[in-house]
């Protein structure tokens, strides 16, 4: 169990469910990593912890997926300063169940062939481990805090609520 003793898939998801971009980086064929924005499609977090992902079958993330599984998605709501970093292992999945279970128009608007569009790729990431940060100060405390910090040199306190979630293990 996690924070409020909630079951670590669902702390995980409610942490990101609201957030509609996230950052999917994967290791390109030169070794740089290489990130870019991507729509999480899941509607829930199962209790198997995997994030879902509509890619082109043509397109970089999907060669570097094929040719080093390890992927990192990072998902940021600085409105209300909350951070989320999720490790994982993707892989492609010809599921087209799954796809249309996933397919909305906004999907639509990068595969104008739908759901049987011969350039959907459905991207499948099994999260290990994710480290979240979520700020409880309002914005005034932290203002607060940090003038305070410049002023005498001392660490800003701040009511960071922070925590890893392992779903490998759980």
């Amino acid at each position: 169990m996690s924070e409020n003793n909630q079951p670590p898939h669902e702390t995980l998801w409610r942490l990101i469910k609201d957030i509609r971009f996230g950052m999917f980086t994967t290791r390109h064929n030169n070794g740089h990593l290489h990130s870019r924005p991507m729509t999480t499609q899941n509607k829930t977090l199962g209790s198997k912890g995997s994030l879902w992902f509509f890619m082109s079958r043509k397109s970089d993330p999907v060669a570097d997926i094929e040719a080093d599984d390890r992927v990192n998605i990072a998902y940021s709501d600085p409105g209300d300063d909350m951070y989320v970093s999720v490790s994982g292992e993707a892989k492609i999945v010809d599921d087209m169940a799954q796809k249309t279970a996933l397919w909305n128009k906004f999907a639509e608007a990068w595969f104008p062939g739908g759901v049987t569009d011969p350039d959907l790729a459905l991207v499948q990431v099994n999260i290990i481990h994710a480290h979240y940060w979520d700020v409880k100060s309002s914005k005034i405390v932290q203002l607060y805090e940090m003038a305070k910090a410049a002023f005498t040199g001392k660490t800003p306190t701040l009511n960071v609520d922070t925590g890893e979630i392992n779903l490998r293990n759980s």
